[in-house]
């Protein structure tokens, strides 16, 4: 098995407060072999973003590897880096050692809802598997989750497990729609999905961004574990002979024509 820790917290706009929060929830995931944060750890969504957004060598990225280190867990956390005229949306993967072992950049931009995120942020382009924990993980960043194609994509690339970051938005039917994308994905697929999201944050609620509900979901689609709403931090266990069993139950992987 592999031990994961659900990391639910509220994101701040500064990001010395958001390393702080992130050390002070590494250090309740002891015994955990990988810690996985949120989309846009490093700031809340804003147009300080750009202002904000730093290196992957920068002060931000340097705080997440010296804390993966210090508590010998894998970290995944999102970030925004700087670019040519817009930022990236970037999920960092960083070993135990502290050292960066991929940084997936945000393929599809959250242009719906009222919302343009393609403003400050330009997309990235290439899915991307990380091998962590002793697992090949694949990368999946808040509105990626509503393309399977990504998540197949990821699959093809050996995935065996999906870490899905986000700032989810709220509204009417928000919440409904990413449970059931994130269970889809995971049935879809018969792969482990670890899905991890902003707790709602009421200092900055104006925003929209933070609903919670972060949640391990087993290979036949069965919510295993649900933070709900409040801050948390979570250790759940990933069990890899009953993706066996489920593929051996469910072939769908082997039964694709397309």
């Amino acid at each position: 098995m592999t031990a994961i820790a659900l990391c639910q917290i509220p994101v701040s706009p500064d990001p010395a407060t958001n390393l702080e929060r992130v050390q002070e929830a590494l250090a309740r995931a002891e015994g955990a072999d990988l810690a996985i944060f949120p989309e846009a750890t490093l700031t809340r969504y804003g147009r300080r973003i750009t202002d904000l957004a730093e290196p992957l060598d920068g002060p931000f990225v340097s705080g997440l590897a010296q804390a993966a280190r210090k508590h010998g867990l894998a970290v995944i956390a999102g970030v925004f880096e700087p670019g040519d005229d817009r930022v990236h949306n970037t999920a960092v993967a960083i070993d135990a050692q502290g050292a960066v072992r991929a940084a997936y950049r945000k393929i599809h931009l959250f242009d719906s809802f009222g919302a343009k995120e393609s403003d400050l942020v330009a997309p990235g382009a290439e899915p991307t598997v990380v091998e962590l924990a002793g697992l090949r993980v694949g990368l999946v960043t808040c509105y990626d989750v509503r393309f399977p194609e990504l998540a197949r994509a990821l699959v093809d690339q050996g995935a065996e497990l999906f870490a899905v970051i986000a700032a989810w938005g709220s509204g009417p039917l928000k919440e409904d729609h990413w449970v059931t994308l994130v269970r889809a994905r995971a049935l879809e697929n018969t792969m482990w999905t670890a899905a991890v999201g902003q707790a709602p944050n009421p200092a900055e609620s104006s925003d929209g961004y933070g609903v919670g509900r972060s949640m391990l979901v087993d290979p036949l689609g069965v919510i295993r574990a649900d933070l709900g709403t409040a801050p948390g931090v979570q250790i759940v266990r990933v069990d890899h002979e009953w993706t066996t069993a489920a593929r051996a139950t469910l072939p769908c992987l082997q039964h694709r024509v397309l």
